[in-house]
């Protein structure tokens, strides 16, 4: 029998005795350059335990010894299991409503995918694909952590595009009747979370939906795929790299249930009124500013639809906004987006510099009047490009764009084991 793209896990919660809001913090790869806020939560969660001692904030990669992380993470990891600081939530789905910072609620439904299912590369046959292009340099240290983690803790989330709300809304209208989960407040202003136990009928109806969509979307002219990664796409690429590597001493029967060959996801409907894209920013530090703007327009193609808008120039410190004219055509944020990436990766290569990634256009402000540093504010995808863009020409550039703010990113929450 063909196993299905998304099912259910065996789910590990924070046990009864544990604060939830200690426990559950933002996805490792925000506020990058942003140290405060990360000593903020390492002050507020102090010994309790948390999710924070089982990730590796990116802020802190430039300066901690990797391999001595890695052991004391997985140490907390089986620590926190012998000393039942999980509960467990068989064989079921979870339901989850974000309320985010502008008072929407976001839906989305925790369970597993089948990692033989998905592809990030630019192939554009599998049924779950990247959105944006992977680096691969950046997996190798993500592949090290799964490799010595007896758990995982995702923040990935997935879209399905299902128009006709199939899928996940039917649960929002019952879930008032179901087996309550959690119920509490994110820390640093994360919003609400709380979610519910989706098992037994109600489980099985999901799976008969989300099979029911990719039937319809394979049918579709061109085909398209059932998800496309919205977040936490090179944590999914890490644990499909690593199970490619770990299944070549399985057997055929040990691959079939091998808990590695799956991963804990979120996924979340595009047509959700609370989804929102956000574009992700580009800062390029230690560079000579005038040199760096020059050198930018002189990138962009002659009778191109994009045009630069230099907005202000203080201590040192220009903001550049790429600003698409009228007339451009549906690909266009795409390519706008792919030529200042490669201009920059080209320029760093030659004349040095580094660049960071920032979500919220106040930081950009913020940092863009540093001194030897530049901002470039960027457009935001649509939806309607979104599955379009994949589906017919592939990936997006890396780093296109964010489901939301900073601080609506998904936090760390659920867990499950995979070795």
């Amino acid at each position: 029998m063909k196993k299905s793209i998304f099912s259910t896990a065996d789910i590990l919660l924070p046990s009864d005795e544990v604060s939830p809001e200690l426990w559950s913090v933002i996805a490792c790869d925000q506020f990058t350059s942003e140290r405060d806020y990360w000593e903020r939560v390492k002050q507020r969660v102090g010994e309790a335990p948390s999710t924070l001692n089982m990730i590796i904030p990116e802020v802190y990669l430039d300066d901690i010894d990797e391999e001595g992380e890695i052991r004391k993470l997985a140490g907390f990891m089986d620590d926190y299991i012998n000393q039942g600081k999980f509960r467990e939530v068989r064989d079921s789905f979870i339901y989850v409503e974000r309320k985010q910072s502008d008072g929407n609620v976001r839906k989305g439904l925790v369970g597993k995918v089948d990692l033989e299912e998905y592809d990030f590369s630019e192939a554009q046959d599998a049924a779950i694909l990247a959105s944006e292009g992977t680096v691969l340099d950046r997996l190798p240290p993500r592949i090290r952590v799964r490799k010595a983690a007896s758990l995982e803790l995702p923040h990935i989330m997935t879209f399905i595009a299902d128009e006709d709300n199939t899928v996940i809304e039917p649960l929002a209208e019952k879930a008032a009747t179901l087996p309550a989960l959690y119920d509490f407040e994110l820390m640093e202003g994360g919003g609400h979370l709380r979610a519910v136990q989706i098992s037994g009928s109600d489980a099985e109806n999901v799976i008969k939906a989300m099979d029911a969509l990719h039937e319809k979307n394979k049918a579709l002219t061109p085909p398209q795929c059932l998800m496309i990664m919205g977040d936490g796409n090179h944590s999914l690429a890490a644990a499909k790299s690593y199970w490619n590597e770990l299944k070549q001493n399985l057997s055929s029967a040990e691959q079939e249930t091998h808990p590695a060959r799956f991963a804990l996801v979120e996924v979340n409907n595009l047509y959700d009124p609370a989804i929102n894209f956000e574009a992700i920013h580009r800062v390029v530090f230690d560079v000579d500013v005038e040199v760096f703007i020059s050198d930018l327009k002189d990138a962009l193609p002659a009778g191109s639809d994009f045009t630069l808008e230099i907005l202000a120039k203080e201590s040192g410190g220009l903001r550049v906004k790429p600003a698409m004219t009228k007339g451009v055509q549906a690909n266009s944020t795409s390519d706008l987006i792919a030529m200042v990436q490669e201009f920059l990766d080209d320029y760093v290569d030659r004349k040095g510099g580094r660049i960071d990634y920032i979500h919220d256009v106040d930081v950009v402000e913020k940092l863009a009047k540093e001194k030897n540093c530049a901002g470039i504010l960027l457009p935001t995808v649509t939806k309607p490009e979104f599955f379009k863009t994949v589906s017919a020409s592939g990936i997006f550039p890396r780093k296109s764009f964010s489901v939301g703010h900073a601080r609506d990113k998904r936090y760390y929450m659920e867990c499950r084991k995979i070795i």
